[in-house]
């Protein structure tokens, strides 16, 4: 059963994507381009950055204690009904403050299937589940563009809206009436919640929250501009975009399995676990951050900016598959989803602010020097935003073991 569980996991990340991305193909040509001007785009993705921040610092929290079935349950119930109001918003405002809802709804769908993964899973299958689950996210980019180019063109940008909600309300009939917490898990006893301060103080806490905030808006970056990217500089229209902006994610993807699979197959080799997760995110965030800085040298075409957003693709989902087995390592099983929800507040604090700063710069040094001046620049911060990322993980979290401090807290049962 943890298969079909993961799979649900796997099914909500996919919507998650093609309610998040929706928006951005659709505007990449077309009447929502010419409603939404580069600058505004940037804003708008900001709008859902900030929602996405404020609910990281809640949504995990909730989600242990409400427990997996109902957390996810609500946490698809809101982003679905949020990305269904799309549909009525006639201005950039408003598309702004649906967006900002969808954020708050989305940020809720990694906390969950973390604790989900904890559950079912164990510890040296966790990084292969967990890129399971995480290719989701890759794969509904995949699907996201010729899904909704077709969708746009032949039924337009409003009704696209509403098939996707339809197939959220789906995926969340389904789950209810098929998801329970596993017996091992549900007979264990009730541990005391460990405070939200607490868990703020730990080093690993804290190192992982920064290092999303330059990691994370890497992946931002590339799903959310691909579209206006590919239009932008090499001239391509909604269809052309629809078939082949899909290719980096399907790179992406194999990086979700791939990724995992490495880490799992050394740790049967006989490196230890910790070792083995930063062995695998070492080699894999200096792959993503080594293309985009070499991009602006080597791109000389549609299909050489592809193969680069592919490689950073790749690189940033194996990183990532290893990184979401990080707290099950260190952290109470009680407190797995909130340790994610806390240090994707940096994911949401980093998309907020690199989103806009996207935009004025695309904005403002297109003026002067051309799109492809523009988006060469940007590709070269984000290389280096990685770099970061990646420094913290290495050279400041420290080792990947239990924290015992944490774990005394959890000591007592409650009574």
């Amino acid at each position: 059963m943890r298969w079909v569980m993961i799979s649900f996991a796997f099914m909500a990340t996919v919507l998650n994507y093609l309610h998040r991305l929706s928006f951005n193909y659709l505007t990449a040509k077309g009447p929502l381009h010419d409603m939404i001007p580069d600058d505004a785009f940037g804003y708008i993705a900001t709008a859902f950055f900030v929602a996405y921040m404020l609910s990281n610092a809640f949504s995990g929290f909730v989600i242990d204690r409400l427990g997996t079935k109902l957390g996810y349950a609500l946490c698809m119930a809101f982003w679905t009904t949020a990305g269904l109001l799309h549909a009525v918003a006639m201005v950039p405002f408003q598309f702004g403050i649906f967006r900002f809802l969808l954020g708050l709804g989305e940020a809720g769908n990694w906390p969950a299937a973390i604790k989900l993964t904890g559950e079912w899973f164990p510890p040296e299958e966790r990084s292969t589940a967990s890129g399971i689950f995480n290719s989701g996210a890759a794969v509904g980019a995949i699907v996201a563009p010729p899904l909704i180019a077709w969708l746009g063109v032949t039924f337009g940008w409003q009704m696209t809206f509403v098939v996707i909600g339809a197939l959220g309300y789906l995926w969340l009939v389904a789950f209810w009436f098929t998801y329970y917490t596993p017996e091992k898990e549900a007979n264990l006893p009730v541990l005391r919640k460990i405070p939200p301060l607490k868990l703020l103080k730990s080093k690993f806490v804290w190192s992982l929250t920064l290092s999303k905030v330059f990691m994370d808006p890497v992946w931002y970056f590339i799903t959310f501009w691909i579209g206006r990217y590919l239009a932008d500089v090499h001239h391509w229209d909604l269809a052309t975009i629809g078939w082949f902006a899909t290719i980096p994610f399907i790179v992406a993807d194999l990086g979700n399995i791939l990724g995992g699979l490495f880490t799992q197959l050394i740790i049967r080799k006989g490196v230890p676990i910790h070792k083995a997760r930063k062995i695998a995110v070492g080699i894999f965030g200096f792959i993503m951050a080594l293309s985009l800085i070499s991009g602006p040298l080597v791109i000389v075409s549609p299909a050489s900016a592809l193969a680069v957003l592919a490689i950073a693709g790749f690189g940033y989902a194996a990183y990532t598959a290893n990184t979401m087995a990080f707290p099950a390592d260190v952290v109470p099983p009680n407190a797995t989803a909130s340790v994610w929800g806390v240090a994707s507040v940096g994911a949401g604090l980093g998309g907020a602010v690199f989103q806009s700063l996207s935009g004025l710069a695309v904005k403002n040094i297109s003026a002067t020097a051309g799109y492809s001046v523009a988006y060469n620049t940007v590709f070269l911060g984000y290389g280096l935003l990685a770099l970061i990322g990646l420094s913290i993980i290495l050279f400041v979290m420290g080792p990947l073991i239990i924290d015992e401090k944490l774990q005394i807290i959890t000591q007592e049962p409650v009574k």
